[in-house]
């Protein structure tokens, strides 16, 4: 192996070492010092007041499917955006919840998106998809840039699986850090869809 190649081997490893690793925050601080506006709750939730969120980053690109796909595209609809891995066993646990959700609150205003992440090509995760009956789109985005694009001390995914509730302004209201059933996923979108 050449010494380019080492270097850029290492270079990842460090990237998706230290993304994996920025999740030891608790309380109001997540990746960075001061105070980040948005509580810790007892369920794993974290939620930012409507008047103290920060605006969801771009999060486009090509989906696994290859189509052109951007979230803004979506203003005025609350989007769950949900992080996973074809690899990933609570990804896996979580999938049938989010497709059950997702077809319940069609045509209701709220709009669903992944973000696969870690995944080396588009053949696992389009086979996820089908297995779970996720019908939504995904955005593909193998090496985590979409996930870095998220301001530090915001709520932002640093797991995989996160799941991020982004509301009708695209801003991030509630982050997960976890997987979630349909039970906790409702609770954490409930409130955001109920906003005027």
């Amino acid at each position: 192996m050449s010494t380019r190649s080492r270097a850029v081997l290492l270079g990842a490893v460090a990237a998706v070492a230290a993304l994996t690793l920025s999740a030891c925050g608790h309380g109001g601080t997540s990746g960075g010092g001061g105070n980040t506006n948005f509580v810790t709750g007892d369920n794993g939730i974290d939620t930012a007041p409507k008047g103290k969120r920060a605006a969801a980053p771009d999060l486009s690109g090509k989906s696994i499917d290859g189509k052109s796909l951007d979230v803004a595209r979506y203003k005025g609809k609350v989007v769950v955006v949900n992080v996973w891995g074809s690899w990933c066993s609570p990804c896996r646990e979580e999938a049938p919840y989010f497709s059950k959700v997702a077809k319940a609150y069609q045509g209701k205003g709220v709009q669903f998106v992944g973000i696969n992440t870690r995944d080396t090509s588009t053949t696992p995760a389009l086979a996820f998809e089908k297995e779970h009956g996720i019908s939504y789109p995904s955005l593909y985005d193998p090496t985590g840039k979409l996930m870095l694009r998220f301001k530090k001390g915001t709520l932002n995914p640093q797991l995989i699986p996160s799941t991020l509730i982004i509301d009708k302004d695209g801003k991030v209201a509630a982050r997960a850090l976890e997987a979630l059933d349909d039970t906790g996923l409702k609770k954490m979108l409930d409130p955001v869809v109920a906003e005027k």
